[in-house]
């Protein structure tokens, strides 16, 4: 027989769990849903969705436009990655986040909810670019008190929102109502039509205290496309503007799109609107390697354009249009094989990528322009090599979408407020993410989610708007099934799992409260909570504690029975 065979009844009353001595204790903390960790704006998703669902509808706006000034825009044309990561697509579907957002928008709109501002701190900040990142950045130093004067060479604010997103997905009434609405903030002016050919004149001429670049990224890549006499090819950046000013540009019956990303397939679905009866896309890999989000992609191709993978343009001549057809290497380069096809085509579409007009910085050497045409950053100031100058948005580089860019200048007004007041801004850390794993859902409401209309396909030949909003029912409805991810909503299951009663309601918003005294350490708490918003922590060393030759407590504590 073994020793430890011989001792088993002590050692039983020692291990954890046995006996009167806690070993773990539950802490209530707060962490961070996947989806406002998936949201380059930063917003607080799962915050906003709660007074959502509980029919505050300006509180869930102003909670939401803490982070994201454009909620009627972003809930409209974002991409909405925030879906991609919600846990509740692993039990049915996704929350509609971006749906919500827009109806909180809209709703914004309507009753005319108008933002607030601190008062002035007597510092003038410029911001070259009215774009997402200016507008962003420009909102969120004037509730800091800051005076922002903002700088556009286009006719009309928005940068790419206004001049490169098609109506049919972005409606102009709401873009202009929601930038107006940052324009009319006390300390904010803003100024189109006005080029900066020289920032370091421009700041000194202005006696600004910092400027935030944002200038965007509007100038289209090229290649190098023979092109036959009277040949039409065009830039998709340049089309798409056109069109955004009213202008109808005459591509013929058949068009050819250049590239595979999400301006190639805008472009293809403008050229169906203004008249093109067949659109082909020349994209030169294949479909797993798309560069459009397949989203975007399938919109295009239900609409009925067509697209012709692992081909490149050869060139554009009297015939028509020759491509190439080519292999895909290990690496993602392509192998030219010689076979050449010739397809009918008026005009041709180049998208291919944008850069950004970076020649004002020409004359503050300190900030370096990188070999692909972007400005060079701390990343987490966004200062650049010029102390006071940020930058931020598509000419920075990164994921150019609009929303990473409406995160970029938030956090570079974070930075700009810290460094007026002589600091150095310190981004916060961030909580642990929750997984579907690390949620308790044994039983949970089966709940659809909510589809937004569309316009039938048969009915898109004009830029009408193609998706329609969620009705008041419907968007609380979908705001109602979060999860709640990582955060305590109050729901009283672990109240109620609680053998000790060990734990005490505080009052509606204000959580709960457990007294170790009466806590066991037992864990119910922590594995009732559906949302994962509980922790098991160790228990504390008591250094003066008497314990045997096993471990166990000699004079164990006794804990309290409530009355």
């Amino acid at each position: 027989m073994k020793l430890h065979d011989m001792t088993q009844i002590m050692q039983d009353t020692a291990r954890r769990g046995v006996g009167s001595r806690r070993w773990q204790q539950p802490v209530y903390e707060h962490f961070l849903p996947p989806c406002n960790q998936a949201c380059p704006a930063g917003e607080d998703i799962q915050g906003w969705l709660s007074h959502a669902q509980a029919g505050a509808y300006e509180q869930a706006w102003r909670a939401l436009v803490a982070n994201n000034p454009m909620p009627a825009v972003h809930g409209r044309a974002c991409y909405h990655p925030c879906e991609s990561g919600c846990n509740r697509g692993s039990l049915d579907e996704s929350v509609s986040i971006h749906a919500v957002e827009r109806f909180l928008g809209d709703e914004a709109l309507k009753n005319g909810w108008t933002f607030e501002a601190a008062p002035s701190t007597g510092k003038k900040v410029l911001i070259v670019g009215a774009g997402p990142a200016g507008l962003s950045c420009a909102y969120h130093l004037a509730r800091q008190g800051h005076a922002v004067e903002v700088r556009d060479a286009a006719a009309e604010p928005g940068g790419m929102m206004m001049h490169g997103i098609p109506a049919y997905r972005l409606p102009r009434t709401e873009l202009q109502q929601e930038i107006a609405r940052i324009a009319a903030m006390p300390g904010v002016t803003l100024t189109c039509g006005v080029k900066v050919e020289d920032l370091a004149k421009a700041k000194a001429d202005g006696g600004f205290d910092a400027v935030f670049v944002a200038v965007g990224a509007q100038l289209a890549n090229h290649l190098n496309v023979p092109t036959g006499d009277g040949k039409r090819l065009v830039d998709a950046v340049s089309l798409l503007d056109d069109v955004s000013e009213q202008k109808k540009p005459q591509l013929g019956r058949v068009v050819a799109v250049v590239g595979g990303g999400n301006v190639a397939m805008d472009a293809a679905r403008t050229a169906q609107r203004l008249g093109a009866q067949d659109v082909v896309i020349v994209f030169r890999y294949d479909k797993d390697h798309m560069e459009a989000l397949p989203g975007e992609a399938a919109e295009a191709f239900a609409e009925g354009v067509k697209i012709r993978w692992l081909n490149v343009v050869d060139h554009f001549g009297a015939d028509g249009i020759t491509v190439e057809n080519v292999t895909m290497n290990a690496d993602g380069s392509v192998t030219p094989t010689g076979e050449t096809t010739t397809l009918a085509a008026d005009s041709v579409v180049m998208a291919v990528g944008q850069h950004s007009d970076l020649s004002l910085l020409a004359t503050t050497p300190k900030i370096t322009v990188q070999k692909n045409d972007t400005v060079a950053v701390d990343a987490t100031t966004l200062m650049t090599g010029e102390a006071g100058i940020f930058a931020g948005g598509d000419c920075i580089g990164g994921a150019r979408t609009m929303t990473t860019a409406t995160g970029h200048g938030k956090r570079a007004a974070h930075a700009i407020h810290a460094y007026l007041n002589g600091e150095t801004y310190v981004h916060p850390a961030s909580h642990t993410v929750v997984s579907f794993d690390m949620l308790h859902l044994p039983d949970y409401r089966n709940a659809p989610r909510r589809t937004q209309q569309e316009r039938p396909l048969t009915d898109r030949s004009t830029f009408d708007e193609v998706t329609a909003g969620l009705s008041e029912r419907e968007a609380r409805y979908e705001a109602g099934r979060c999860l709640s991810c990582g955060n305590c909503f109050e729901c009283d299951n672990c109240f109620a799992a609680c053998p000790e009663q060990a734990i005490t309601r505080l009052g509606r918003g204000k959580g709960y409260e457990v007294s170790l005294d009466l806590c066991t350490g037992c864990a119910l708490c922590a594995a009732q909570c559906p949302c994962h918003a509980i922790e098991m922590q160790p228990e504390p060393q008591d250094e003066h504690a008497t314990t045997g030759s096993l471990g166990e407590p000699i004079a164990p504590v006794d804990f309290k029975v409530r009355a």
